[in-house]
């Protein structure tokens, strides 16, 4: 392989973006294996929220728009039962992100009817930590929630739910020094990224994370005919490490339904941090959407199962 810095690198700019996955759709940019591409990407509304926006642009969301991907790129070579290894090289964050509660989004959508939006403001290079007022501090990390390739069923299918090829993941540790590989089920892989995120806990509860644009830089590999079934990720070290420094609340959600075990514990730690730290639920619930980490902690003790929510201390110092 050639070194790094010799590598061919191209960039494709967030207008060639697109709201679903289809196989039909016209390659933005070809690459050939070894290739690097800085994907500039747009936040998951779409453009519709700025920094100044209001509660009531969250209230007028045009949904045909929300969450667009970066892409297609045709990959050289991919073939169906190929394995595409994405290498995430660099985040390059904006600064300002959003998080919200959409009504009818998310694990509580029946307890959170009502539109909320909350801004942050952080230092790209991850210096400070994202302010939500004086309530908390989150330390970012970036990441790409949405990262895919085209499948195989012909037509258009929505951006939303993830799928054996990839698509809306939103797995945090899909960050920088990371692999993700990918299976191939059309040629060319027809490859698209976005929903960049700055911070977020492993469940995204309230439908949410700071959603933020940001510039990526990806390197694209290939392996002939390894037939993964889903995806799979190598992280670059330590993922448990971020915010652990001074301990966790937790609650949990206990019963034969997992499900239902998650949104209890989720309930109980909006709960607890409204009466112990004066907020209101609502910020509760977005503030465990940045931050909490949703864990099943066990599930071999019929008939009852337990889901934790794991909360860290260190953001409310």
């Amino acid at each position: 392989m050639l070194p790094m810095e010799n590598k061919l690198r191209h960039t494709l700019h967030c207008h060639h973006s697109h709201y679903g996955w289809d196989n039909s759709l016209a390659p933005a940019l070809r690459v050939a294996p070894g290739e690097t591409v800085e994907f500039d990407i747009i936040d998951a509304s779409g453009g519709q929220l700025v920094a100044d926006s209001t509660v009531d642009d969250v209230a007028r969301f045009d949904f045909e728009r929300l969450n667009p991907v970066s892409g297609p790129l045709w990959i050289e070579g991919a073939e169906p039962g190929d394995m595409l290894c994405v290498r995430l090289l660099d985040f390059r964050p904006s600064g300002w992100g959003w998080t919200a509660n959409i009504p009818g989004f998310g694990l509580l959508a029946d307890q959170f009817p009502e539109p909320v939006l909350r801004h942050w403001h952080y230092a790209p290079d991850g210096a400070r930590p994202a302010l939500y007022g004086d309530l908390a501090q989150i330390p970012i990390k970036p990441f790409t929630g949405t990262v895919g390739v085209a499948p195989a069923t012909v037509g258009y299918h929505s951006i939303v739910p993830p799928r054996s090829v990839g698509g809306n993941m939103d797995i945090r540790d899909v960050a920088a020094g990371a692999t993700l590989m990918l299976p191939v089920a059309v040629p060319g892989a027809l490859f698209s990224v976005g929903d960049t995120h700055a911070a977020q806990g492993d469940g995204e509860v309230c439908g949410t994370a700071i959603e933020s644009p940001m510039q990526v830089v990806l390197q694209f590999e290939l392996v002939k005919g390894a037939n993964i079934p889903t995806p799979r990720l190598l992280t670059g070290g330590p993922v448990t490490r971020h915010i652990d420094a001074k301990g966790y609340r937790v609650t949990t959600g206990i019963g034969p339904d997992l499900m239902t075990a998650a949104r209890d514990a989720v309930r109980y730690m909006v709960d607890w941090l409204a009466s112990a730290n004066a907020m209101s639920a609502e910020d509760a619930y977005l503030l465990c959407s940045v931050c909490a980490d949703l864990r099943i902690s066990e599930l071999v003790d019929r008939p009852n199962w337990i889901v934790s929510l794991y909360f860290p201390l260190q953001v409310l110092d």
